[in-house]
């Protein structure tokens, strides 16, 4: 979300029980027709987004938090797979790689210095800021191939490529995918993308100027499942806005047969997190024999236990326990069944 076109690679991973529990995973997830099976079983999945989980240094803090997630009915939770940093941090500190320059954890502008460009738009189509790429992906997944715990590889978090051709983010997405399917035959892959580019009403999101044809991008054969997100606020739309949104991007998954995933979403006003998002989620559950997978609420808010303080509060954030966690979680889970 706040991360809007910074990035690298993301892991969607299946809730865990705590890491001293043995348990035999079923299987690696995949799609079956238009919904995700988990485990074996097939049906609409809840989950939620944090972006700080893989920051944490202490297992119990890990292992607390996940096992809420689990009590709670959760299987997805979307982290990061981007954590870069410009100079050696040195011990007890959470970092992925070491560049020499960047913003909000690294990304696609880690790269800019060391692959000569100055711009997104430029690091979708330079060779060298490929390469490097291409080299982290094989890393993150040579490491976690086999893993049941992944549930998909997301090429990148809000991919936009403003006022270029839909034509470059397809062929990235097409070139990118075909890569990580040519490393990892079996776990789902992505794009990440919020969305945008499809038929509609004509405003913002619906148009094309961020680079994204969501319908193409979601017709390459290496892409298992279509990603969208949905900040009215932040796009200059109302709130009721987004029931249209979420039915619009369910017909093309339907059309397509894949699975669409509700990645993101939020409200900042606090008072509205409960009325306005319960609607949105409402929207996608009834439509889950229609397209849609699944939705993950931005974000997962949460008390570290080995320092008694709470999770940032970006003003979207859902805290653990709270009424609005009753309300968009433990309702939504009851609903769902």
């Amino acid at each position: 979300m706040k991360f809007a076109s910074i990035l690298p690679f993301v892991a969607l991973a299946t809730a865990l029980p705590a890491s001293n529990e043995v348990v035999q995973r079923a299987s690696i997830s995949k799609v079956d027709g238009t919904k995700f099976n988990i485990d074996g079983v097939t049906k609409y999945y809840a989950g939620t987004n944090s972006y700080w989980i893989p920051f944490l240094m202490n297992n119990n803090d890990v292992d607390t938090i996940m096992s809420h997630l689990q009590t709670a009915g959760h299987k997805i939770l979307r982290i990061w797979g981007f954590n870069d940093a410009k100079s050696n941090p040195g011990s007890n500190t959470v970092y992925f790689q070491l560049f020499s320059d960047w913003t909000d954890y690294g990304g696609m502008a880690a790269y800019f210095s060391a692959c000569g460009v100055s711009s997104n738009e430029q690091w979708y189509t330079a060779a060298k800021c490929q390469s490097l790429y291409q080299n982290y992906i094989k890393t993150v997944v040579g490491r976690y191939r086999t893993s049941t715990a992944v549930f998909a590889w997301e090429l990148a978090n809000e991919p936009r490529c403003k006022g270029c051709k839909t034509s470059v983010l397809t062929d990235w997405i097409r070139k990118t995918s075909d890569y990580v399917r040519s490393l990892d035959s079996d776990h789902m892959i992505t794009a990440g993308d919020e969305g945008f580019g499809l038929a509609g009403d004509g405003s913002y999101p619906y148009q094309f100027g961020e680079g994204i044809d969501w319908e193409a991008n979601l017709a390459l054969p290496n892409i298992s499942f279509g990603t969208f997100h949905l900040y009215p606020s932040s796009w200059g739309v109302s709130n009721s806005f987004g029931n249209g949104w979420v039915t619009a991007h369910a017909k093309i998954c339907k059309k397509l047969n894949k699975p669409c995933l509700f990645e993101e979403y939020g409200v900042t006003n606090a008072q509205e997190h409960c009325p306005v998002e319960s609607e949105w989620q409402k929207t996608s559950l009834a439509a889950k024999n229609d397209g849609m997978a699944g939705d993950l609420f931005w974000q997962l808010g949460d008390t570290i236990p080995s320092t008694g303080q709470q999770t940032h509060n970006d003003g979207h954030t859902i805290y653990y326990g709270s009424a609005d966690w009753k309300c968009l979680v433990d309702e939504h889970i009851k609903r769902i069944g």
